[in-house]
């Protein structure tokens, strides 16, 4: 019978790196735009300054992602070919190893030793890969997804504020992106936490405080000296 049940771990693959690139298209692209703008720079180089964020931050965050998880799906073939070759040369080990790690999860050592027998039958290295080195299919490390939906995410975010931006009168961009950047971001922390079955207005609150400080931060910055810091 094939297993169908839901599970949220289901998403943690890709929802982790779209909210990653949204959250940080939203928080790097207003914070850019509000610091050139207390330092009083035109509106056509604000707009300029936000797209070259939005471009920049995108090409990063897809590399950044790409090389990370890449690391990851790196190790995870050496640890399968490392299993394989050990199921191919020591097979009596490998069942004695499976069936200690199934006494340690609470059976018997008879119906330990049959579980790991029937399933090393069936598919030795799926259930090492799974019950030994904690591999799944659900949590696999795959570096292009991660890599589009970080990118993709993040150019989504940063346009959030920079179409404010660009609607904008120049004498009223900073409190303008400032507020709406607050709500995407608190609408982005509560539809993650729904998403991951977390509290929501936990998600709502920590993702908007650290959103806000990094623009009163860059404000800051670019009110004391008179240029844009990112």
């Amino acid at each position: 019978m094939r297993h169908s049940e839901f599970h949220r771990s289901h998403h943690i693959g890709w929802l982790r790196a779209a909210v990653l690139g949204a959250n940080d298209g939203i928080i790097s692209t207003s914070s850019l735009i509000i610091g050139i703008a207390t330092a009083h720079a035109t509106h056509h180089n604000i707009l300029l300054t936000g797209m070259a964020g939005l471009v920049s931050g995108s090409m990063a965050m897809a590399a950044g992602e790409y090389v990370s998880v890449s690391s990851q799906a790196d190790t995870e073939t050496a640890d399968l070919a490392r299993e394989r070759d050990e199921l191919a040369t020591q097979p009596e080990h490998e069942l004695e190893e499976l069936t200690g790690i199934y006494m340690q999860r609470g059976l018997t050592h008879e119906l330990a030793k049959q579980v790991a027998t029937q399933l090393t039958a069936k598919d030795a290295l799926a259930a090492h890969a799974r019950d030994e080195l904690g591999i799944i299919e659900a949590m696999n490390a795959r570096p292009i997804q991660a890599a589009l939906a970080s990118a993709g995410t993040f150019a989504v975010g940063a346009a959030l504020p920079l179409l404010i931006a660009f609607f904008a009168a120049e004498a009223n961009i900073v409190p303008f992106v400032a507020v709406t950047s607050l709500a995407f971001l608190a609408l982005l922390g509560g539809l993650a936490a729904k998403v991951g079955g977390a509290n929501i207005w936990i998600g709502t609150g920590r993702v908007a405080f650290w959103g806000a400080l990094a623009m009163a931060a860059t404000a800051g910055v670019g009110s004391l000296f008179g240029v844009a810091v990112a």
